[in-house]
């Protein structure tokens, strides 16, 4: 199983170019997994295998509107999310779970994309 985001900044209509994010995990503490920075599309796939757990998405959100002169409320949005077990109809085929953000300075929301 991989991850992958999207952000979008809904306060301009564009893809979120040049943000930071962090996957982590919950294993007795959060484990920095991997890091990276979405795509001139606002996107970015993680390439760690990722079991069944807990994970956090941690966007660097602060310096992405500072760099655009926009104050921002959230300097860093956190997503926690689950993955559960596979079952049986799901064994042994290589998914993805993908993770978009809608971002603007004062207010952000999430959902279990496709």
């Amino acid at each position: 199983m991989t991850i992958s985001t999207h952000v979008l900044d809904a306060s301009v209509g564009t893809p979120a170019a040049g943000v930071s994010v962090t996957l982590s995990r919950l294993a007795g503490g959060w484990l920095d997994v991997e890091s990276g920075v979405t795509d001139p599309d606002g996107r970015h796939r993680f390439v760690a295998d990722t079991p069944a757990g807990t994970y956090c998405l941690t966007f660097a959100t602060g310096p992405y509107f500072a760099a655009r002169a926009v104050r921002t409320f959230y300097p860093e949005v956190a997503i926690t999310f689950s993955i559960a077990e596979a079952d049986d109809a799901t064994a042994g085929k290589v998914g993805n779970v993908h993770v978009p953000l809608l971002l603007s300075p004062f207010a952000y929301s999430t959902y279990r994309g496709s």
